[in-house]
This record gives structure tokens, sequence and C-alpha cells, in this order.
């Protein structure tokens, strides 16, 4: 007789953001059983899940990693959870000062109570953390490795350094194979409102469309390393798929700037410059960082992965809703 294998289960926290949806759309498939876990259950909430084809595709569950019992019970009644990936969590750097309470629970209270419930409940689950770059903060050299100084210079920034040092401490400490991606910016036409790519790309398309209307941003001579989102939770994967865990920084390895961004989606639209106002005074943030750039070289060398999307084709397919 034929014997059928168990699907392989994963549970996403987080499960309705870019990431998440993306996420679940490469696990399905592979063939996994995807549970998702979300503050609340709404249809508005999962209009990725529909641009992805993938509803009525995942099993979700309304809860919250905040809560400790929430996390052993989800364990117990699910025997068969191979990975958790936990990409939930507060992530605007902006809002982190209004609220930094929220960011901590969110950043590293919640990867906690993950960690601890694997530890005692079933320590065979493979844990993935997604950790920020943001944490770095500025340095000279704008160019980071897994070995740069993490000096956080936001609530944001620290609380993701403090999920960071909980599941390198869980790992050593306790033998779990916990392990986090640090994350450099990674972009698609999935990202949240909030983000400022989605804000320039969507006031374009509108003032292209009403043949009027205006940009308003802060400083946009800040530079970053932009990814395309679909690759980057490959790289997630593929990090808890090895013999043994490591934490690794996963970008581009290249740096543009804000100015370019904006340049090219204009490009792109044959739009005219003359529509951006900059130097908005409510845009800038308290504290920012001016350049940072991934040293993807463990990347590589380790899980094999690397960026492939180019920066003006990230905008390109912003532009043009490309979700792949």
């Amino acid at each position: 007789m034929k014997k059928f294998k168990k699907k392989l289960t994963a549970v996403i926290f987080g499960i309705s953001g870019q990431d998440g949806s993306y996420l679940a759309s490469f696990l399905l498939k592979k063939k996994y059983r995807v549970i998702g876990v979300t503050r609340k259950i709404n249809k508005k909430k999962f209009f990725r899940f529909k641009l992805l084809n993938i509803e009525k595709k995942t099993k979700l569950i309304e809860g919250n990693a905040v809560n400790f019992n929430f996390i052993k019970k989800l364990i117990r009644n699910n025997k068969n959870i191979k990975e958790i990936y936990y990409l939930s969590g507060k992530s605007s750097v902006i809002k982190s000062f209004s609220n930094p309470t929220e960011s901590f629970k969110s950043n590293a209270l919640s990867i906690f109570n993950i960690l601890e419930n694997v530890k005692n409940e079933n320590n065979n689950i493979k844990v993935f953390y997604a950790a920020s770059g943001q944490f770095f903060g500025n340095n000279k050299k704008a160019f980071y490795d897994e070995k740069s100084k993490i000096l956080p210079q936001s609530p944001y920034g620290l609380s993701k350094a403090t999920g960071f040092w909980l599941t390198k401490t869980f790992r050593e400490s306790f033998g779990l194979y916990a392990c986090s991606g640090i994350l450099f910016n990674h972009e698609s036409p999935l990202r949240s409102k909030e983000f400022v790519t989605k804000k320039i790309v969507d006031t374009a398309k509108r003032i292209k469309k009403n043949k009027k209307g205006k940009l308003y941003l802060g400083n946009i001579d800040i530079f970053r390393d932009w990814g395309w989102a679909p690759e980057y939770v490959n790289a997630m994967w593929l990090m808890l798929q090895q013999n043994k865990p490591v934490d690794l920084i996963i970008g581009s390895g290249k740096m543009h700037s804000l100015r370019e961004f904006v340049n090219e989606v204009f490009k792109v639209l044959k739009l005219n410059r003359k529509n951006v106002i900059t130097n908005t005074k409510k845009f800038y943030r308290k504290i920012d960082i001016k350049s940072y750039r991934a040293n993807t070289f463990l990347a590589k060398k380790k899980i094999g992965w690397k960026a492939k999307t180019s920066f003006k084709q990230i905008a390109k397919k912003m532009v043009y809703d490309k979700l792949f």
C-alpha cells in the first residue's frame, strides 16, 4: 500500500501583510499546510489574498503573540507544526516614537512568547524572526554585515534589536533552531499605504489619471537598500531549511536614494517632477538614518540566495501592479 506523507505545517504570524501574504503563497506552492495568525479576521484586511489567489487555502486563527497562553494552546493543538515565521509586529518607525510600548510588545515580547513556548512544548519547531536593518542605526560606512554594531536610533529599531537578541539567546542557550533574517527595505504593489514607496506610486498614478495634484514628501536625499518582496520570502524559507540556524542579512547589496525612486516612478508614468514638493516638515522623522546598504555575501554563501530584481524593475513593477 502506498504511504502518503503528511503535509508540512507552517504558522505565519502577520499573514495579512505584504510579507505574510507572499510567504503564504510561496509555502502553498511548496505543498505546505499554512496556518495564519491574525489579530482580527476581516475581508478588507485580507485583500492581498484575493490578489494572490490564495483565498480559502489557509487556516486563519484570531490571536495575538503577546498572549503567552494563546501560543501554548496553538502549539499543543497543532502537533505537526514544522516552522513558525514571525513577521508580525509594528513596522512603522514614525509611529514607534508616539507608542514605543506597542512596538516593544509586538516586536520583542511576542517573539519571546513564541520561543519560550517552542522550548517548552515542541523544541523541534524551527523559528524565523523578521528583524530589520533599521537597528544598525547610523555609521560612517553605511555598509552593514552580520558583525556590524547594533545601534538603534528609534523605539522601532530598539524593539527589533531586542527581538533579534532574544532569538539568538534561545538558539545558543537552549539549542533551538531559531534565526533572524535582518531584512532591508523590500517593496511590491502589496506594500501598506503607510510606506513611502507605496505613497509615491499611488500619488503619482492619481496625478497621471487626474492630470493634476501634488506629491508631498520630506527628505528625499536618504539612501536605502531596496529589494523585491517576493524574493525575500524565498530567503526566509531557505533559512529554515539548513542543517544549522544562522542569522543573515537579506538585502540587494545596492543603494539608491528616495529621490531616485521618485524619478523612476515619474519617468515610467511620463510625469513632470514639478508636481513633487519636498522638505515638507511634517514628513520629517525625529531621527532618521541617512543611508544604509546590505552586505549580502553571507546569504549567498550560506543559503545560495541573491536578490535578482533591479531597482528600476521594482519601480516599474509597482507602477504596473506586477505582483511577481
